[in-house]
């Protein structure tokens, strides 16, 4: 992951893509409904709905503008499909291996992590250790619970 932009696989930077074009479409248009429907409501200095609106939509430009700043730091790093390890952007089948618990998890960028949908950080303490780990490796990861091990059983990608 060379450069200093943010590390993102290709999937990654499309829905990135995908929520600005929803954000900056369909979400403004009804952003600015709700504040036309709410500005005719009457007096703006005690409307709570013009003023609950108005805020929803400095929430909506802030995210916007995020947004724009990741595409424009984005570094779409490529997958080697034919690494036999788990390597950025890869998938694999991961067996926790004192709780006999498997993950199937994607390595992916920080911003685009989230576990409960499968996606581990490569920058993650446990990310960093299975980084280039070839199938059939074990990994100890420190967490604050004390050592884990960790098994690549298979890349499923």
């Amino acid at each position: 992951m060379e450069g200093s932009g943010e590390a993102i696989t290709a999937k990654g930077l499309e829905e990135l893509r995908a929520e600005l074009a929803e954000l900056e479409g369909p979400a403004r248009l009804e952003m600015a409904e709700r504040i036309k429907a709410a500005r005719e409501l009457g007096d703006l200095k005690e409307n709570a709905d013009y003023h609950i609106a108005k805020e929803d939509q400095a929430h909506l430009e802030t995210r916007i503008k995020r947004l724009r700043t990741r595409l424009v730091d984005a570094v779409v790093v490529e997958v080697d499909d034919d690494a036999q390890a788990f390597a950025f952007g890869r998938s694999a089948e991961v067996l926790d291996v004192e709780a006999g618990k498997s993950h199937v998890w994607t390595l992916v960028g920080p911003t685009e992590a989230n576990v409960s949908e499968g996606k581990l950080s490569a920058e993650s303490p446990v990310g960093q250790a299975l980084r280039d780990a070839e199938v059939g490796s074990e990994v100890v990861v420190e967490t604050p619970r004390g050592a884990k091990t960790y098994r690549v059983e298979r890349l499923t990608d």
